[in-house]
């Protein structure tokens, strides 16, 4: 099977500097949103979590082998990501704010959810 590729639009990358991600502690029933600079990782507070968000597609589709966005409208948006805990990864994949049960982080205390997205300053 081939691997799929991840192609970013020029106008996408133009559009869209973050998103926000919900971290829902399970065994404390909180849940708290971060924004995260798409390219860049950050460390989740009080915790041994690392997310690195690789790519966003605000309409996520796939064209044969390719992964792409249809537009830079939020049709179908799509992020991403790389988490680990302890340097060790627990998840690689798609985060989807329209369909969260779709490639979930099975995890035993921490979920995972794509919630919104940050515009470039203009």
């Amino acid at each position: 099977m081939k691997e799929k590729k991840v192609v970013v639009p020029p106008d996408v990358s133009r559009r869209w500097a973050a998103v926000k991600l919900a971290v829902i502690d399970k065994t404390r029933g909180t849940e708290n949103i971060y924004v995260i600079p798409i390219g860049s990782p950050i460390t989740i507070p009080s915790s041994e979590l690392t997310i690195f968000v690789e790519a966003f597609l605000p309409a996520f589709i796939m064209e044969g082998t390719t992964i792409t966005s249809s537009s830079i409208e939020l049709v179908n948006p799509g992020a991403k990501v790389r988490i680990s805990e302890n340097d060790t990864s627990i998840f690689q994949g798609w985060l989807f704010s329209k369909f969260p049960n779709t490639h979930a982080v099975t995890h035993p205390k921490y979920g995972f959810s794509l919630i919104g997205v940050v515009s470039v300053p203009k």
